[in-house]
């Protein structure tokens, strides 16, 4: 089935020569120019994958409004902030707020097109027949791949894709180091350090909120994190 991309960007030029591309890649693309043209198609169909800009028109942070709208409709859809805003505060913002990647325009086109199949893939990889492993079991976590879904001490902890594969590759061998590259793997993310610093708290933030005392997650300073053994 042809995959639906929702772009949302200001500039009319940007925003159809992204929508060209992405159509000749054989995506469905549906265009918005501003965060409400966007929300008032997608509040009620939405896509498979979400591409914001963070500046709409006089919305100077419109892009991360629109996420949370995004994010409190779905937990699980893919998210990428496509910006010219380059800054750390700004990449750490928009995956504070739950976007799956962060990429800058400066992007080549074959380049943002190889970060969007990632997360697909990682979407259809949940569709393959269940297999006893793909139930994991460690101490007070369950992780069941088949519904993207992770509980602790019976409580769901509502993570996105990205946090979610991330997760998984430190529960798969507890005790075992992961260094942010082999995260970056995992989770088929191009990022740097500091990005993925960004989930990891973010992910260590959801857990302290099901469980104050969570500290399952240890930093190996210097090597990576691990998953407690």
């Amino acid at each position: 089935m042809q995959k639906r991309i929702a772009i949302v960007e200001d500039d009319s030029l940007i925003r159809q020569n992204y929508a060209d591309a992405l159509t000749r890649s054989g995506y469905e693309v549906a265009a918005f120019a501003s965060r409400a043209d966007a929300m008032s198609v997608l509040r009620t169909r939405l896509p498979d994958l979400a591409v914001l800009d963070i500046g709409l028109g006089d919305e100077a942070d419109g892009g991360f409004t629109l996420c949370r709208e995004l994010r409190a409709l779905s937990a699980t859809l893919p998210i990428i902030f496509l910006s010219a805003r380059d800054g750390d505060i700004d990449i750490v913002s928009g995956l504070r707020l739950g976007a799956d990647d962060y990429v800058t325009k400066d992007v080549s086109m074959p380049h943002l097109l190889a970060r969007i199949a990632a997360l697909f893939r990682r979407l259809e990889a949940l569709r393959l027949p269940a297999r006893a492993e793909d139930t994991l079991h460690r101490g007070d976590l369950i992780l069941d791949i088949n519904r993207l879904s992770i509980s602790w001490k019976s409580v769901d902890v509502v993570l996105t894709v990205t946090e979610f594969w991330m997760i998984h590759a430190l529960v798969k061998f507890p005790g075992h180091v992961k260094s942010r590259d082999q995260l970056m793997r995992e989770a088929e993310l191009t990022v740097d350090d500091n990005t993925i610093t960004s989930h990891m708290k973010r992910i260590r933030k959801k857990f302290v909120a099901v469980n104050a005392s969570f500290d399952e997650i240890e930093t190996v300073y210097g090597m990576g994190y691990r998953w407690k053994a």
